[in-house]
């Protein structure tokens, strides 16, 4: 399923390695193509201001259905057109690329990434992921952090992308479930409770990106 001319598309520029410009902008699709969209140029969420695109950036995308289900894809810029306004044309993905989020149901992938944590009583503690997630991520730790269902924590997770550029995503979680492992380790499940729909949808690409690298091999 494809956006349809007028609908909404939300759009992260995938391929900046600074975060204070990793903003979430605005656009319209204005026309469809045999093998392109053009969009209307984006606007940023939140300042309002005019996002410049150049050719080649890669761009995060997603839009929504009337049922609210989010359709997110990969794409690049292809070039521009001039119509009334100035338009970007970004190339068409395949339909087997778009991945439909239904809420509260999110891809969940297995990834060793470096996570930072900070539990209720202050003390920090670095580790790495087992899988992760748009709802959550599950990692192991020693024992000596006592850890229970139901803790809150605040976390600061570290995500490389595909085209070398590195992101943090913080957000705060919840313990849903621990699970003694051997050698004096526990496995802890967390659920996000307070994340950025921006630091969300970067997880979720990441899980989209771990995906296909699996089904390539």
């Amino acid at each position: 399923m494809f956006p349809k001319v007028n609908d909404l598309v939300y759009i992260q520029v995938a391929s900046e390695d600074k975060p204070n410009e990793e903003k979430e902008c605005k656009s319209r699709i204005a026309d469809v193509e045999e093998e392109s969209f053009l969009i209307e140029v984006p606007i940023e969420s939140g300042s309002g201001r005019i996002k410049k695109l150049y050719i080649g950036d890669e761009l995060s995308v997603y839009f929504l259905t009337e049922s609210g289900v989010k359709n997110y894809f990969n794409t690049y810029v292809l070039g521009f057109a001039d119509d009334v306004v100035q338009l970007v044309r970004i190339r068409k993905p395949e339909p087997e690329t778009i991945t439909k989020i239904q809420r509260r149901h999110y891809l969940r992938v297995v990834a060793e990434l470096e996570i930072a944590l900070q539990m209720k009583d202050g003390v920090r503690f670095v580790t790495h992921t087992e899988d992760v997630g748009g709802g959550g991520v599950s990692f192991g730790c020693g024992s000596e952090f006592k850890l229970a269902q139901g803790d809150q924590l605040f976390c600061w997770l570290l995500i490389p992308f595909k085209n070398g550029s590195i992101d943090h995503a913080p957000f705060e979680a919840e313990v849903v479930r621990t699970k003694k492992l051997d050698a004096g380790r526990t496995m802890v499940m967390l659920k996000f409770v307070s994340i950025s729909d921006l630091e969300r949808q970067k997880l979720i690409r990441y899980c989209f990106e771990r995906q296909f690298d699996f089904k390539n091999r």
